[in-house]
């Protein structure tokens, strides 16, 4: 059996065969994966950005204002004279968007 009776035999039925195959997985990437990658790009970035006397959001919930910036965490105030170290992948850039001092002014 040669290489090209082989591909007589696939032919253009076993082609439809695959087309939905190929659908799905084209539908995965732009809709799932690709989104995703993007989100975490995004976090990363934000993350990055991230100084001193920036007010955060855990993805535990607590708020804080950061007061030190290390390579691998930072130090933020929770309140008066309590610190805590936290991951910087424990930031919620979700939840941190907002946080500043204009929204509480605006309430009051």
């Amino acid at each position: 059996m040669t290489y090209n009776s082989v591909l007589l035999q696939f032919g253009s039925e076993g082609i439809m065969q695959l087309l939905p195959i190929v659908l799905i997985v084209v539908v995965f990437y732009f809709f799932i994966i690709r989104p995703q990658q993007k989100k975490a790009k995004d976090a990363k970035k934000f993350r990055e950005a991230i100084g001193k006397g920036d007010k955060v959001v855990t993805i535990g919930g607590l708020h804080g204002k950061v007061v030190d910036v290390k390579d691998q965490y930072f130090v933020i105030t929770i309140a008066n004279g309590v610190d805590v170290r936290v991951q910087k992948s424990a930031v919620s850039p979700e939840l941190s968007q907002g946080t500043g001092e204009s929204e509480l002014q605006q309430k009051s």
